[in-house]
């Protein structure tokens, strides 16, 4: 099967993948070294480093195969791993407009530092990009060599959304008006100006999670066809259609990404055997309320 990625996440079909991690915090290396001695003998069997989400995921055709490889691990090289389900590469953005002010401002002998910025905040749109940026100044307000001052101060505070510090997508922001000191004015005094606005905007501009959305597809034979589709609808898919393939049916549908994990085992079971789906991630979406607060209090849990 090939590697299909979104984000920084590779999603494979017909692949099943979690989360593992050593159970003794010394053994991070050696279990490095064996799954890399095991991969080379087993050649379906795969791990990738998921860095943006700080999780390292092991891929197998399935839950039996990784349990599997779990036990080579014990037996053969004295080494214990804990497999668990993986975190999802959730987004934040904002879904109402803002006007606000970033005012950084210190005194403490010699120059000061002094930026002041006025901006507006407004969904763009895309989910694809962070943000998009633009001024409209005028008068010298802001000297134009503040400008992409500014930008940095966005661009670093994307990174880290407000609900749960994920990363900040669809986000228009515009400098319009602001002022500066001809001593204490600086770039980095603007560029935490900057920063300051985009937080204040981020708090008023009704902050929501964002989830990725996979396109699933499953053939099935007919009789089981019925299991399939309510098994769909209870991890929270929309079923977009169904066409007629050699032998059954082929139903598409939109799943969220956290709801597939452990797909691969429940559709064996619910076609005994006869089933397969291919997942690419389509977009991304926001997260029902319920679901938003269940993440935010996971994640304030750790």
């Amino acid at each position: 099967a090939t590697p299909i990625r979104y984000g920084k996440i590779e999603v494979s079909i017909p692949y099943t993948y979690k989360r593992y991690r050593a159970k003794n915090k010394g053994d991070e290396d050696k279990v490095a070294q064996a799954l890399q001695k095991i991969s080379h003998e087993d050649l379906t069997m795969k791990v990738v480093n998921d860095s943006e989400n700080r999780q390292t995921l092991l891929y197998g055709m399935g839950d039996q195969h990784l349990d599997i490889v779990v036990s080579k691990l014990k037996e053969r090289y004295k080494v214990d791993v804990e497999l668990s389900k993986p975190k999802v590469a959730f987004r934040e953005t904002i879904r109402k407009n803002s006007d606000v002010e970033g005012k950084h401002k210190k005194q403490s002998g010699g120059h000061g530092q002094y930026g002041h910025v006025k901006m507006r905040f407004e969904p763009s749109g895309d989910l694809d990009t962070p943000y998009v940026y633009q001024e409209e100044v005028v008068g010298g307000a802001v000297p134009k060599n503040y400008f992409p001052a500014v930008e940095k101060g966005l661009q670093e505070s994307v990174q880290k959304g407000p609900l749960a510090a994920y990363p900040v997508v669809g986000v228009k922001a515009t400098l319009y008006d602001g002022s500066y000191h001809p001593v204490d004015s600086s770039e980095m005094a603007f560029h935490i100006a900057g920063s300051l606005a985009f937080k204040e905007a981020m708090q008023k501009g009704a902050p929501v999670l964002l989830e990725p959305i996979m396109k699933v597809e499953v053939s099935t034979p007919e009789d089981y066809m019925g299991d399939v589709i309510g098994d769909i609808n209870s991890r929270r898919g929309r079923i977009e259609g169904m066409e007629d393939i050699g032998g059954g049916k082929l139903v598409k549908a939109y799943v969220p990404l956290a709801e597939m994990f452990g797909y691969s085992t429940d559709l064996r079971s619910r076609t005994q055997g006869r089933g397969n789906y291919s997942m690419f991630f389509e977009k991304y979406e926001q997260v029902p309320k319920s679901v938003q607060e269940k993440v935010l209090a996971g994640k304030a849990e750790k």
